[in-house]
């Protein structure tokens, strides 16, 4: 059963006339595609194809809005980086996403999900450094962390941690494992301003 009951697929947006209204609070999760950002939005809201995934990168092509509750989102935006898709249409996504950062309002953290294999790409430190910018919140999910072993992993967080300069917080994260899920959540609420129940 979902930890968010009342989460649901709003709509997709290829322009920011589309956006769903401005209002109340939203969590956007970004990162280079294949790194497995839809998995790890699925395993958070613990709903199966909830944003869908697939082994071919890019697939999400446009901005996925998603209530979480009755006044709080999820927004997935359009993976980056190793997307099969021409000029023009990055050149899209480009002005489509510093449209949405720049002036959405109700956005209150940035979810930035790196595969720990790669580490930060240019694309991400583009995102994060835009995101400082802008004042947003910051969290860093390594994923696919249950393919590494844990020296590995600590000393990729330890890496990325000093050249964040505590900018960002940052977690091992497995959708595969479910490693770090309860963690990823807290940090989302607490982004939100959700009061977690006991029970969750």
């Amino acid at each position: 059963m979902s930890q968010y009951p009342k989460a649901q697929f709003i709509l997709s947006a290829n322009d920011p006339k589309q956006f769903v209204e401005d209002i109340g609070a939203e969590v956007a999760f970004a990162g280079r595609s294949n790194s497995g950002k839809s998995s790890a939005i699925n395993v958070i809201v613990n709903r199966r194809q909830f944003a869908r995934t697939s082994k071919t990168p890019g697939r999400t092509q446009l901005i996925n809005f998603f209530n979480l509750t009755d006044d709080t989102r999820i927004v997935d935006l359009p993976g980056y980086g190793f997307a099969r898709v021409n000029e023009a249409t990055r050149d899209h996504w480009g002005r489509l996403l510093s449209h949405y950062c720049e002036n959405r309002q109700s956005l209150k953290g940035l979810f930035m999900i790196v595969d720990i294999r790669r580490g930060l790409s240019e694309y991400d430190r583009s995102m994060l450094f835009f995101a400082k910018l802008q004042n947003t919140s910051i969290h860093i999910l390594l994923t696919k962390a249950d393919k590494v072993k844990r020296r590995m992993a600590n000393e990729t967080i330890k890496t990325i941690e000093s050249e964040l300069e505590e900018s960002a917080t940052i977690q091992l994260f497995s959708s595969l494992k479910r490693q770090g899920v309860d963690e990823a959540r807290v940090v989302l609420e607490g982004f939100l301003n959700i009061k977690r129940k006991k029970d969750i």
